[in-house]
């Protein structure tokens, strides 16, 4: 029997829009947008540049207000919040992983993940530690957890972020174009530890990327061009394939 949980979706945008710019120069990049995207679920952002993609993303994770519209979030109403109860809703539940990994240069691998723990949670010393290690591990990084970002590749700067992001085990992982500066071997296992993220962790995924090679590995595909959704799988389908990896298990 599938879980109740699923019917419901666990971040919803309604009726989004946003444009930057005043007057002549006012330009709209989100036009009556309206999403589901449900726990357990990777979902794939697709479009060309400029069509809206990361600003949804933003808007969806509460890092830009939308001009109208509102972001349903563990029944909350994101926006509706105040900016500090938004920003404790961001540090409970979500995690992030940017293009540019956004490290800090003067962490090692495992003080990256282990600030996320120590700071958000307030873990001790030895649990942070631990859950570094733990996660590290899963991210066959046991042996660079002592590098600092300039001496660790790309992709295994990326699986760092991915790790920061992870290590909270948060309701919501949201990446932007995650696989766009690595080799597609790289990006394959970023992409496989997303997967794991919501399969296993039953996280809500949101992937942005333009790399058509995501597909096959995810639940669903949405397609935005000009601040529009175009088309996406049918509420139905995921829900079938929920049920099918429910009765696997």
């Amino acid at each position: 029997m599938i879980d109740d949980s699923l019917l419901m979706p666990a971040l919803q945008g309604v009726h989004l829009s946003r444009s930057f710019g005043q007057g002549e120069m006012k330009t709209t990049v989100l036009h009556d947008v309206s999403i589901e995207l449900y726990s357990g679920q990777i979902t794939l952002l697709m479009g060309p540049s400029g069509s809206g993609k990361s600003t949804l993303l933003a808007i969806l994770s509460g890092l830009l207000r939308p001009d109208g519209g509102k972001v349903m979030a563990l029944g909350n109403d994101l926006w509706a919040l105040s900016d500090q109860e938004r920003e404790r809703f961001r540090l409970r539940h979500c995690g992030f992983i940017f293009q540019g990994y956004n490290l800090f240069n003067a962490l090692t691998a495992r003080q990256q993940l282990e600030m996320v723990v120590r700071w958000g949670e307030g873990a001790s010393a030895r649990d942070a530690r631990r859950r570094a290690d733990d996660i590290l591990g899963l991210l066959g990084l046991s042996k660079k957890a002592h590098l600092r970002p300039a001496e660790l590749s790309g992709g295994e700067k990326q699986r760092v972020a991915i790790g920061r992001a992870l290590i909270k085990d948060p309701n919501f992982c949201f990446a932007d174009e995650p696989t766009s500066a690595l080799d597609w071997s790289s990006g394959q296992q970023v992409i496989e530890l997303l997967r794991s993220a919501a399969h296993d962790r039953g996280a809500t995924v949101l992937v942005v990327a333009h790399d058509a090679r995501i597909i096959e590995h995810v639940d669903r595909v949405v397609d935005m061009e000009d601040g529009r959704l175009r088309q996406h799988e049918e509420r139905e389908t995921f829900l079938h394939n929920a049920v099918a990896r429910q009765q696997s298990v």
